[in-house]
């Protein structure tokens, strides 16, 4: 772990310890700080060393308190107060915490009737069926909770890309700096930004791969080192990660790239496709084919790497080869073996929305329910990192334990965001909810609330179990309400924690369709919802998308491009995301469905 993830975990078995033992206010601020520290990263470390505590409490969702313990534990390396909390309470708050559903109260409970510490002693507490006899739990408690672990450990092994990806950033950084490099980027899932990594694929080329890999082998991230070539080195990171790089000759360096970028089907695809047009490729370029004399077509090709015998076609870079191909260039995103080989052969590839192309954040919450700061200081968060717009949608009065918002307090939020918009300059902050659904589909505020908001999100928070002509009734009674402008992450689904609801999806395209309502990509790497093969759907079916961060605090606008990476894998353009426009031409675009 780094030292803000190791701080993160400090935090949030904080938060958990408080909630067991029923201290109010304490857990929410502690879970804040835990997202602040995980979300921040290097920055924690790099205040500090600015200036101690002073600068600490000017991050996000830092007090005094705090800030303090971030102070000794950077200083001395842990944190007293922890320490003896973990004497007092000898659990693994952190890794019990990872299961959906496994709250502070039930880990309190299994530690007090079982001694269950961790997910080993947890495991062997659901195979001898003593949890079922605990009191208030029974055999339905059980089977979830071995669902629930089942879920967890088929994700093991694999992270989530939001949190990969700043660390394979900062290693193509520190790598690129290496004299003679020439070039330096990550390759394979990464590149593809699937949701999830197995390993970081790191590729570089230089006449001098000796010292790059003594570089790489010596990084600060670096754990352990697995193996160490002249051109192959393998190293276990800090973060729980292997990396793997390859350093090759600049000529070859477009070949390489495709051929570790795209997954296997698509590289077979490909390389068949090739086959086909009297060519074959591998990780050092695109060469004719020769034919061995007397022998059957393509079973007997072989080729020559050496260029001057003239097999060598092209190698330099990924366009040249697809273009000798007779194809357009897939972006990584598309390389996963589908329909992406026969558009490209058809120059019919869609101009992928472009990073960068959000304009505004329509998913934003406050110290008004759950968020870290409060609406002035999120909106001025928002356009550091270049938004023009964002929509306050805190939550509403069904999410009681959050603070969530009545039509009383929705109705005074309206007029503190009517203040700061008149003194604000180059930014809107748009009026808005995260409206809960009910079990039967009603809305849990009034038309009458509804109404006289800019932004009306609606998600749904509870009963994820219902059947799928249950669920899928529940939304589309929701959608048709006719202040609805958007449905928030829509399936439910949490990365391996909580599976998403069942839906039929055809039903649900149809209604948003009709009903004019968006669908959200929800940019939190947990959710990461909706997936790719839903946006692609709702595309076809000529549904919007927004993309939008679910912002609780400051760090999680960093989120975006995150979502924009989900629009790109479901062959999404600009013209397909909602928010790519500015606060004026999408609010026409909202009065056109009201009029």
């Amino acid at each position: 772990m780094t030292k803000a993830q190791e701080l993160a975990k400090i935090f949030l078995e904080f938060a958990y310890y408080h909630e067991m033992n029923g201290v109010a206010f304490k857990p929410r601020a502690y879970e804040i700080a835990s997202e602040s520290m995980a979300g921040l990263g290097d920055e924690v470390e790099a205040a500090w060393r600015k200036g101690g505590v002073k600068e600490l409490k000017k991050l996000p969702s830092l007090g005094q308190s705090t800030a303090e313990k971030v102070d000794e534990f950077l200083r001395t390396g842990h944190v007293k107060e922890y320490e003896q909390m973990k004497k007092r309470f000898p659990v693994d708050i952190w890794g019990l915490s990872r299961i959906e559903g496994l709250g502070p109260k039930h880990i309190k409970e299994l530690y007090r009737h079982l001694k269950v510490k961790n997910l080993n002693d947890l495991k062997r507490a659901l195979q001898s069926g003593k949890i079922k006899k605990l009191p208030r739990w029974g055999e339905k408690s059980q089977d979830k909770l071995e669902r629930q672990l089942k879920l967890m450990e088929a994700s093991a092994g694999r992270q989530l890309l939001g949190y990969i990806l700043p660390a394979a950033d900062q290693i193509v950084k520190e790598l690129s700096k290496v004299p003679g490099v020439m070039h330096c980027t990550y390759a394979g899932s990464i590149r593809r930004r699937q949701e999830t990594i197995g390993d970081i694929d790191l590729l570089a080329t230089s006449k001098n791969p000796e010292r790059v890999m003594d570089v790489f082998v010596n990084l600060p991230q670096v754990e352990t080192i697995h193996e160490k070539g002249k051109t192959r080195s393998s190293v276990r990171l800090k973060i729980g990660i292997d990396a793997d790089l390859r350093v090759v000759p600049d000529k070859v360096y477009g070949a390489t790239l495709q051929y570790f970028t795209g997954d296997k089907k698509h590289n077979v695809m490909l390389r068949e496709y090739a086959l086909s047009k009297g060519f074959t490729l591998n990780e050092y370029g695109l060469f004719t084919l020769v034919r061995r004399k007397g022998k059957p077509l393509r079973r007997y090709f072989t080729y020559v790497q050496d260029d001057k015998k003239g097999a060598l076609v092209v190698c330099k870079t990924e366009e040249e080869i697809y273009k000798k191909l007779k194809m357009d260039t897939p972006p990584p995103e598309l390389r996963v073996g589908g329909d992406e080989i026969e558009a490209a052969q058809k120059h019919k590839l869609p101009n992928l929305i472009p990073y960068g192309s959000i304009k505004g954040d329509l998913q934003v919450q406050t110290t008004w329910s759950d968020g870290a700061l409060g609406i002035k200081e999120m909106a001025e968060e928002a356009k550091k990192r270049g938004l023009t717009y964002m929509a306050v949608t805190d939550h509403t009065k069904s999410l009681a334990f959050i603070n969530g918002l009545n039509e009383k307090r929705l109705a005074q939020q309206g007029k503190e965001i009517d203040k700061l918009n008149k003194a604000l300059k180059g930014f809107t902050i748009l009026k808005g909810t995260e409206c809960d659904i009910h079990k039967d589909g009603s809305l849990d505020l009034s038309d009458k609330a509804l109404a006289k908001l800019d932004w009306v999100g609606i998600s749904i928070h509870s009963n994820f179990k219902l059947s799928r002509a249950e669920q899928t009734k529940r939304l589309v009674k929701a959608m048709s309400n006719p202040y609805v402008d958007c449905v928030f992450h829509p399936t439910c689904r949490l990365i391996g924690k909580r599976e998403p609801i069942d839906l039929d999806m055809d039903e649900v395209l149809a209604a948003a369709k009709k009903y004019k309502v968006a669908l959200e990509i929800n940019s939190f790497p947990e959710r990461s919802d909706l997936r790719d093969v839903h946006v692609r759907m709702a595309i076809k079916a000529g549904v919007k998308i927004v993309i939008n961060s679910d912002a609780h605090a400051p760090e999680h606008f960093d989120f975006l491009p995150l979502g924009e990476a989900i629009a790109r894998r479901g062959w999404a353009t600009k013209a397909d995301v909602l928010n790519t426009k500015s606060a004026k031409e999408m609010m026409a675009c909202e009065a056109k469905k009201h009029r």
